[in-house]
Parts: C-alpha cells; structure tokens; sequence
C-alpha cells in the first residue's frame, strides 16, 4: 500500500467524517488499492458503524482506544500504519479536488521524507460573516497537508508528543521538517481546512489568551527533544524565536486590557519559568540570526496589528524576571 490516511475520531459523527471519506472515494487516476483509512476513536462514546464505513471502495481500519488525548491517538495511528507513505487528516477537513491523491502519488513516485504542501483555509469574513477561502503557505502550525515517509518517522523514532494536546502540531510539524533529509515543500493545493461551527480555535475570541501557556509548553517540548538529538543550532533559533514572540504577543492591545489580566499574569508566569529555563541557550544565540529572527518577528507582527512597542525587549524581560 503506498498511502494511509491517518484519522483520529473523538466527538464526530459519521454526517462530521462522510465529506472527508467521501472526498477520498472520488480521487480520479488512482487505484484504491493503493489507499487504506485508519481511524482511531479515542475512547468516545460515538462509534462509526460498520455498515458507514463498508459503503467505500477503500480498505478502513477502525480501532477504538481509551480516551488519551489526540496526540496519543494518532500515535496509536501511526502504530498500526504499514503503508509506504501516511498523512495525518483531522475528521472534520477534506481533500480540495478530485486530484489530491494523484497529486500526492505524482510526489511519492519522486521520493520524499516529509511534504509539505500549501493547503486552503475555509473561514468566515468576521463582519458580514461570508465565506472566504485563504492560502496557507510553508506553515508549521497545523497538520494540515503534510504527507511523510513512514519508515523516515519510525527509523528517527517521530511521534506525537502524548503530553501535548493543544497547539501539538508545531512540535511534530518542525520536527520532521529538522530532520528530514528531503524534505519538499509544493504549492500546491490538495487539502482544505474546513470550516466548522463549534470550532474553539476560531470562534473564541480569547483562544490564543486562554492557550498561550500550551503555545510555550509545544516549543519547550520542542527544544528539548531538539537538544536530545544535537540540534543545538536548531533549538537556539526556536527558543529565541519564542521568546520575542512572546514579547510582542504580550504587549499586543490586547493583553493589556483589564479583563484579561487575569490570563496575562498567567502567562508571564510561565514565560518566567521557561525562558529561566532557556535563558543561556538564548544567550548562546549568535546576534545576527537574533537580529534575522527580530527583523521577521516585527514585520509580522506589523501584520497583526502590533505597530507601536509600548516597551522595550530589555526592560520587559526585566519585569518578567522581577515577577
């Protein structure tokens, strides 16, 4: 078998899968043969019939779990995995056209340890609440359109990190892109992020206030399975880049206002812990790649909104330390 789609079920239903299982059935010059669906239920109480999944002209492979979380799930995933390639899918996204799969396998042909490729981004405009569709690309935040090698997971021993169940993809997400030895990036577009209705991360206005601390705790996880393997050059840059982005995002507008003071001092809290915690490795960072991570942190936060420093670097790291 050459590709696996790697599916962990908590709360959907089978009307929340159908699109995605139903994108699959339609993938035009591939032979489904060559496809298999894993799908691990973690520990929920909603379980997809026999009769749903035997409707497909794929193999599905249905396990059920003790609930652990997703990141152990799709480990468990991984674990009973035996094809060439896999790629992790959440429930409730889909393939974008009918050629996903052909477009993947054109890749696999070529050879590949992780891919990357540029998927779309299903939201809603905030104000008139229309459909808008963007373009995510190079990104390492979300598992979305990401396709590996297995034994290139399974001979660097690549997992899901089971501590992790918030903002879990970026460990795993730059860790295959660190060790990789091929890695490819395509622009172009095969998976679409769909938009739901009870999704947290985009309708809670206060999401990122609420889950920051897991933000610093995936980079944490990060750096030290970087510096575990020798990457030391790797986990430099990944903490110093956390650090400023920590320094702009908690002076953004919005942390400043009385009603989340509560989650800021929350933060601040565990920022202290973490960059005591990596304050010589950031030290050890050579100036000119800070200065390259600053340059690109500022325009990107420029880009979100942050156009005025309140307070400089130094002397907020001063009250961070004196908390």
């Amino acid at each position: 078998m050459k590709l696996e789609i790697l599916i962990p079920q908590y709360n959907e239903t089978e009307e929340v899968l159908k699109p995605l299982l139903d994108s699959i059935e339609i993938q035009q010059n591939v032979d489904f043969n060559d496809i298999g669906v894993i799908i691990c239920n973690d520990g929920s109480d909603i379980i997809l019939s026999q009769e749903f999944l035997d409707g497909y002209s794929f193999n599905i492979t249905y396990i059920k779990c003790e609930n652990r979380g997703v990141s152990a799930t799709r480990n468990t995933c991984l674990d009973n995995a035996t094809a060439e390639y896999v790629m992790f899918c959440d429930a409730d996204d889909l393939f974008y056209n009918a050629c996903a799969l052909y477009i993947i396998f054109e890749e696999i042909k070529k050879g590949f340890d992780s891919l990357t490729s540029l998927f779309i981004e299903e939201t809603r405009n905030p104000e008139t609440k229309e459909v808008v569709y963007i373009n995510r690309e190079m990104d390492v935040t979300f598992v979305h359109g990401k396709v590996h090698n297995r034994k290139f997971l399974v001979d660097n021993h690549i997992r899901w990190n089971e501590t992790l169940t918030v903002h879990e993809d970026s460990y795993f997400n730059i860790l295959c892109k660190t060790i990789a030895k091929n890695f490819k990036y395509i622009s172009v577009s095969f998976y679409l992020w769909k938009w739901r209705d009870t999704s947290v991360c985009r309708h809670d206005e206060k999401y990122m206030l609420k889950t920051y601390n897991d933000v610093l705790e995936s980079n944490k996880a990060l750096v030290q399975e970087l510096l575990i393997r020798g990457y030391i050059e790797e986990a430099q840059f990944y903490v110093t880049s956390m650090i400023f982005e920590a320094y702009y995002t908690l002076n953004k507008p919005e942390w400043r206002m009385g009603e989340n003071e509560g989650y800021k001092n929350k933060v601040e809290k565990s920022f202290k812990s973490y960059y005591t915690h990596f304050k010589e490795l950031y030290n050890s960072t050579p100036k000119n790649i800070r200065n390259e991570i600053v340059v690109a942190m500022k325009n990107r936060m420029y880009h979100e909104g942050l156009i005025l420093e309140k307070i400089t670097f130094g002397d907020w790291i001063k009250t961070i330390e004196e908390k």
